[in-house]
C-alpha cells in the first residue's frame, strides 16, 4: 500500500483537525483546494488546478470516520453537437468512510486481505480525499453536454454551424436513383 503524503492538498490531518478518535465527535471543514488532474471525461473536465470548495463534516464513527459534505466546482467542456466551449458550475454531494486500520490483540497495525471493494484506511491519522472526490465528481459530469437542448449540430456535409444558418441545406440525390440520373427522355410525336 503507498503511503500517503501529508502535504498534498486534498489530505486532511486528523490531528490538526482536532478530531477525536472517540465515537460522535463532529469537526466541520471548509477549505478550498486545487483539482487535480486529468478529473473529468472527454467533453466535461474540470481544469486541473481550479479551485474546488468543500463544505465538509467529518464524524468520528466506531469503525473510523465518515466525511461527507459537498464540493463545489468548475467545470469546462465542449458542446457534443456544435463543439462550442461551454463553462459552468456544478455541487456534487460526496460521503466516504474511511476505517481504522486493521489490528491484532495487541493493537499492532496488521495487513488484512483486501475484499472487493476495500474502504479507504485512515493512515497516519490522514484521510486523502482525493479518489474520493474523483468517485463522486465524474459521475455527475455529462458524457454529452450540449449548449442547449435544441442544438442542431454541425451538417455532416460541409462542416458549417447549422444554428447560423437555420435555413442551410444540400441537395443530395438518393444514391439509389443515381443511374435514372443519365437517362433522357426523347420526343415522340403526337398521336
Amino acid at each position: 500500500m503507498a503511503r500517503i503524503d501529508p502535504t498534498g492538498a486534498a489530505i486532511l490531518d486528523l490531528r490538526a483537525l482536532h478530531l477525536q478518535r472517540r465515537a460522535g465527535s463532529m469537526v466541520s471543514l471548509d477549505r478550498t483546494i486545487p483539482s487535480p488532474e486529468d478529473l473529468g471525461l472527454a467533453l466535461a473536465r474540470v481544469p486541473t488546478g481550479s479551485p474546488m470548495v468543500l463544505d465538509a463534516r467529518l464524524e468520528s464513527v466506531m469503525e473510523g470516520v465518515l466525511v461527507s459534505g459537498v464540493v463545489d466546482i468548475e467545470v469546462e467542456g465542449e458542446c457534443a453537437r456544435c463543439l462550442d466551449p461551454l463553462a459552468w458550475e456544478e455541487s456534487v454531494e460526496f460521503r466516504e468512510l474511511f476505517v481504522y486500520p486493521p489490528t491484532d490483540h495487541r493493537g499492532a497495525i496488521v495487513s488484512e486481505d483486501a475484499g472487493e471493494d476495500p474502504l479507504p484506511v485512515i493512515e497516519d491519522d490522514c484521510i486523502d480525499l482525493e479518489p474520493t472526490l474523483r468517485d463522486a465528481i465524474v459521475p455527475q459530469l455529462p458524457m454529452s453536454p450540449t449548449c442547449r437542448p435544441d442544438c442542431r449540430g454541425l451538417c455532416p456535409t460541409c462542416g458549417i454551424r447549422q444554428d447560423d444558418e437555420p435555413d442551410h441545406h444540400h441537395e443530395q440525390a438518393d444514391p439509389r436513383w443515381a443511374v435514372l440520373g443519365g437517362l433522357r427522355l426523347s420526343e415522340q410525336p403526337e398521336v
